[in-house]
């Protein structure tokens, strides 16, 4: 699988219990966040309702959510 662009829109590979987000969600990549150890990096997205309107932004420390 291969790394998703900045603005691409994503859906989530897990539930993101933390930020009442569920599997199979789908939020916009605003920024990739590389991890201070060399591991993966985490990912910014920004979840918004069907007519667009941004929800809320979320910090995923891994880009397994693509």
């Amino acid at each position: 699988m291969s790394k998703p662009e900045l603005c691409e829109r994503v859906a989530l590979t897990r539930d993101l219990d933390e930020h009442d987000l569920k599997r199979g969600d789908v939020a916009t990549l605003v920024d990739t966040v590389p991890h201070p150890a060399g591991g993966p990096d985490g990912v910014v997205l920004e979840v918004s309702n069907a007519l667009g309107e941004s929800l809320r932004i979320v910090l995923d420390p891994t880009m397994q959510n693509r």
